[in-house]
């Protein structure tokens, strides 16, 4: 019998996904998302506003893995049209999708930054800015947010002999 040898090779991706403004779309698109749910369940079931708020994190979480996996975005990414996708470049699969939406619990954590201006900015104030980091769970399930737009340069990237085949 011999005995086969398999090298892997991993690597990252080399395309920067991030773009200008992607944190505050993601917030607002997460909002947008459990607005419907929040209201549903405040005005129909008169509960309290925090009940209210824990059922819409819940229904965001269950709604959101579905519609990742089938669509790769929700309707609040569909407004600012960004998807999420895989290394792969396709929707996340069920769990890996579950998983992700899990982990957006991590992101509400706020990350707090002081700016003290220079000596000679004496008309600037010193300030503290609250800002929330959208992408632990994305470094965690090794997904990405991206523009709708870029998809094909990314699968371009991904897979270029499959698209110079279909051109």
């Amino acid at each position: 019998m011999g005995y086969r040898i398999y090298n892997s090779f991993e690597y990252d991706f080399p395309y920067d996904a991030t773009y200008k403004g992607n944190e505050r779309e993601r917030l607002f698109a997460k909002l947008i998302d459990m607005l419907p749910f929040f209201l549903i369940s405040l005005f129909l079931f008169e509960k309290i506003a925090i009940v209210g708020f824990l059922y819409s994190i819940l229904c965001v979480i269950i709604s959101g893995t579905i519609c990742e996996m089938y669509w790769g975005s929700t309707l609040g990414k569909s407004m600012f049209k960004i998807k999420v996708i895989d290394d792969f470049g396709n929707n996340p699969r069920l769990l890996l999708s579950l998983k992700r939406n899990l982990l957006c619990l991590a992101n509400l954590r706020p990350i707090f930054t002081d700016y003290i201006p220079p000596p000679n900015h004496t008309w600037e104030n010193e300030s503290t800015q609250m800002n929330f980091s959208m992408n632990l769970n994305n470094k965690i399930c090794k997904t990405y947010i991206v523009k709708k737009s870029k998809i094909p340069e990314i699968k371009n990237l991904l897979y270029p002999q499959k698209t110079k085949a279909a051109q």
